[in-house]
């Protein structure tokens, strides 16, 4: 459906009046009061399920349900709380029935597969583009929001959420990120005021634990423009020239490298190094395109042929720790599209 072209002389309706209209089969109504409310809801089901297409068909679900149960709505609690109980069902519906997608194995053509560290809990991940979060990040918070909001959608936050159980990954997200009030919550997931702090609680204890224990990673850095800008220079010149040892001297001593849907985690400079050093062998070179990922800097990654153009490659999504590397989380190549970038590049 596309949305009506607002008439500039009509006058302004309330909320209470487009709800009404909506009741009523105005479907221009009801783009009215949910399209405000589309992008932050995305952003919400992309926490929830972890998977950028995931969250976009939970998103139709959603609006599909509030669109056919509109009639219904009595007000008990606002439009917006509304919805968010709808599309936070709608994600624990998919996290409960669909089986989770099975880790992928390397792949990587002409490349030995290094010893991993260990292989990761968390292979079903996708990035999500920063263009969309324009306006999604600016909704007013709750008072026990915990959460600074380029943490809440940080890759790092994002893949720790996921090891939760559905209702305590519900309740964490809606208390502690969006700031939502506890009776509000227990509204929203049709449980008591008890249970949903007993599931806030547990959920605040198991990602303490695995933090504690290195198995969560820490949040970026929020380094400045001009901090960014000169990290993420160093780091192409370094990459595009397959130059090893700059990259190497880019890195934390913990710098991390993941790869999902494929399971391989790497930890530690020199480790992280090595699998580098692994991907440049037989001449590999690439080149890089910058976008931007989950707020952090991302590029496409575009593998160089001598005699045709460069053929997309992965994604990859830096995290940052002051003035050096600590991650590189890589994607595959099908995600391009989603940042607006192609599948391949003119030959230099």
């Amino acid at each position: 459906m596309c949305p009506p072209v607002p008439d500039p002389d009509a006058p302004a309706l309330r909320s209470g009046d487009l709800v009404e209209r909506a009741r009523a089969g105005d479907e221009g109504a009801f783009r009215a009061l949910t399209d405000p409310h589309r992008r932050e809801l995305t952003v919400h089901c992309y926490r929830m399920l972890g998977s950028f297409q995931d969250a976009e068909e939970a998103l139709q679900d959603t609006l599909l349900a509030a669109w056919q149960g509109i009639g219904g709505f009595e007000a008990r609690a606002s439009l917006r709380t509304w919805l968010y109980r709808i599309a936070t069902n709608r994600c624990l519906n998919l996290r409960r029935s669909s089986a989770r997608r099975p880790a992928k194995e390397w792949d990587v053509p002409g490349v030995e597969l290094l010893e991993p560290t260990r292989r990761g809990e968390v292979v079903w991940l996708e990035p999500f583009p920063d263009a969309l979060l324009a306006g999604a990040l600016d909704v007013a918070l709750g008072p026990d929001a915990r959460y600074e909001r380029t943490e809440s959608i940080s890759l790092a936050f994002v893949t720790a959420l996921q090891v939760l159980p559905p209702r305590q990954l519900a309740v964490l997200i809606l208390r502690d990120v969006l700031g939502f009030p506890a009776s509000e919550v227990a509204f929203m997931l049709d449980a008591t005021l008890e249970s949903a702090n007993g599931a806030l609680k547990r959920a605040r204890a198991t990602l303490e634990l695995r933090r504690a224990n290195g198995g969560g990673r820490a949040p970026p850095f929020a380094a400045d423009a001009r901090a960014e800008d000169a990290i993420v220079s160093r780091f192409v010149s370094a990459y595009e020239a397959a130059d090893v040892d700059a990259l190497a001297a880019l890195l934390t001593d913990d710098a991390f490298v993941s790869m999902p849907p494929m399971p391989f985690e790497y930890e530690g400079r020199a480790l992280v190094t090595r699998f580098c050093e692994k991907l440049f062998l037989a001449g590999r070179r690439f080149d890089l395109v910058k976008t931007r990922a989950n707020g952090q800097p991302t590029f496409g990654a575009y593998l160089r042929s001598p005699a045709a153009a460069s053929q997309g490659c992965g994604f990859i999504v830096l995290t940052l720790a002051g003035d050096r590397i600590a991650a590189m989380t890589r994607f595959e190549e099908r995600v391009l599209p989603w940042f607006g970038l192609p599948a391949s590049l003119p030959s230099r």
